[in-house]
């Protein structure tokens, strides 16, 4: 029998409670690690973590948007389980659903605080506990086809993504030195709660609206899809693998199709 691909590692999800998020604590406790649920949803993390495994997973709850509750959640998943091997900063919004022409400003800075600043903050204080107790973790980010191409997404959205992807790069570059990988993954369109409520959408509406502008057909993304991403660059599979965008879109930003989200 195959050892487990995260066996006895800590990791710590970001927007846990749904979502990729949800998906992917699942998938990392089935793998063999400990893990940390952090949330502004308390009660659904609460339930998620609960069903996982009370012994393998725990919530904390965590708004990446205030570094004091960042560096808190840090400590908290060091200070039960001893140690920090994986991050995967997956908390984050879709911002504001408007034309340029009318932008909400504050809704952009809002975006930017928790795409961006509280995805920094989440690298900082992870990175500061593995380099602390001389760990090679692995650091994974959730980015977006937003974050490659135009058009993709909202405006606010798009340029926080394109942001987060230089993010992962330039902390790659100083990270390595202390064996830790930093990476991200960019799914396609998937029927999370965050998506189908900002576009006002059914599940089986947004899958159906991703399916009609895929390259990849016979295949429907799911969350699932992008919590197995995370697995990979998580595990010792990607052991030499880091600065990497990891595309989860069935081809689409290699074929860059031209269309509005807005």
């Amino acid at each position: 029998m195959s050892k487990p691909k995260l066996d006895g590692k800590v990791a710590l999800i970001t927007g846990a409670a749904s979502g990729i998020g949800k998906e992917a604590a699942r998938l990392f406790a089935d793998n063999g690690a400990f893990v940390v649920l952090a949330d502004v949803q308390d009660e659904l993390g609460q339930k998620v973590a609960a069903s996982i495994d009370r012994e393998r997973a725990s919530f904390c709850h965590c708004d990446v948007r205030d570094e004091k509750q960042v560096e808190e959640a840090v400590r908290y998943a060091v200070e039960k389980y001893d140690r920090l091997d994986v991050l995967f900063s997956n908390a984050g919004i879709i911002g504001p659903m408007t034309s340029i022409l009318d932008m909400d400003m504050d809704g952009f800075d809002d975006t930017f605080l928790t795409n961006v600043r509280g995805v920094a903050a989440t690298i900082k204080h992870a990175a500061r506990a593995m380099v602390a107790r001389n760990i090679r973790g692995s650091i994974i980010c959730t980015s977006s086809v937003a974050g490659s191409l135009g058009g993709a997404g909202p405006h606010a959205y798009t340029v926080s993504k394109h942001a987060l992807v230089g993010l992962v790069r330039t902390a790659c570059s100083e990270l390595g030195e202390h064996g830790i990988r930093v990476n991200c993954i960019a799914p396609f369109g998937i029927a999370t709660p965050l998506s189908c409520k900002a576009y006002n959408l059914e599940p089986h509406q947004v899958e159906s609206n991703s399916s009609a502008l895929a390259n990849l057909k016979g295949v429907v993304l799911k969350a699932r899809h992008a919590a197995e991403a995370a697995l990979f660059l998580a595990s010792d599979d990607s052991a030499y693998i880091s600065g990497h965008n990891l595309a989860v879109d069935g081809g689409f930003a290699v074929v860059n199709h031209s269309f509005s989200a807005i």
